[in-house]
């Protein structure tokens, strides 16, 4: 596939955006900062410019297309641009930025007729992660059906686009899919980060416990874009292990006493749902922080 992938400069989009190119798709990235990977062409688009995104999605991507009898049309779009967390700049300019960029990219996208977007949202929607003070939801394993009323201007962006992406399904009746992506890991950072989780496993509170790394985070974008007519779905994006030494009872017990449980887990069970996407997409996460780093209670 031709592919249009926005932020592939971001932390997560230098592992995926690679990741995809690898499994022969075309990738263009477009982004403010170039990501200078052998494999992926950059562009340098300001998504929050209607008239940058349209130009863009509607143009070439590499000298080479120039041989060809016409210009090609990209076949899906990758949109993970965004301000990523609250507390980089304003909460007014988060929103913003946010709100209209997603809007810019579904509007191009939509209109030029490619029927095929991913788009990234986030844990975040569930109120929990930036919550001001203690936040706990309203049940666990936490699902696609859990509310999603955050008050903080990071989520809220991702709410609302969520909210846009439904009306450009229902308007186009293009597939897309958005992903309730949760913290994002990168395979060098389990060494460093994970040691003190495991001791203090009140510390991955605001994430409910889980994390996804980048290379399963790719392998979803890519049951994505091969899986077709669902029209508009959003799917959590996990591991399927918690990111705490500590096992599912124990953090229950402790950090969830009160909260109604729906169903029977599994010891080391997320609580950040990923039934949904195993179901409709195949996914099937391989990878774990158990494969870098010591599970003291093993």
């Amino acid at each position: 596939m031709r592919i249009f992938f926005t932020g592939g400069s971001g932390k997560a989009g230098r592992h995926v955006a690679p990741f995809l190119a690898e499994q022969g798709h075309q990738v263009t990235n477009a982004d403010l900062v170039p990501l200078g990977h052998p494999a992926v062409d950059d562009l340098t688009v300001d998504l929050t410019d209607i008239g940058e995104t349209y130009s863009a999605l509607a143009g070439l991507a590499r000298f080479d297309e120039l041989e060809l009898a016409a210009k090609p049309a990209y076949d899906a779009v990758v949109h993970f641009a965004a301000v990523p967390r609250i507390l980089l700049t304003s909460d007014a300019k988060t929103y913003a930025a946010n709100v209209l960029s997603t809007y810019n990219v579904l509007e191009a996208a939509t209109r030029l007729g490619i029927r095929k977007v991913v788009f990234a949202s986030s844990e975040t929607t569930y109120g929990v992660c930036f919550a001001q003070g203690e936040r706990r939801p309203a049940y666990v394993p936490v699902d696609e059906e859990h509310p999603t009323v955050p008050e903080d201007s990071y989520a809220m962006s991702k709410v609302a686009n969520e909210v846009t992406a439904r009306s450009f399904q229902a308007r186009t009746g293009a597939d897309i899919y958005g992903l309730r992506i949760n913290n994002v890991i990168e395979p060098d950072e389990y060494g460093e980060m994970f040691p003190p989780f495991l001791t203090d496993p009140a510390l991955r509170r605001r994430n409910l416990f889980a994390y996804i790394d980048t290379r399963d985070l790719g392998q979803m974008v890519q049951r994505c874009l091969e899986v077709d007519g669902l029209g508009y779905e959003v799917f959590n994006v996990a591991n399927a292990d918690m990111s705490v030494a500590a096992t599912t009872d124990e953090v229950r017990e402790r950090f969830y006493d009160g909260v109604e449980v729906r169903r029977r887990m599994g010891r080391n069970e997320t609580f950040y749902s990923i039934d949904k996407a195993r179901d409709l997409l195949g996914y099937s996460p391989q990878h774990s922080w158990r494969d870098v780093v010591t599970d003291p209670r093993a």
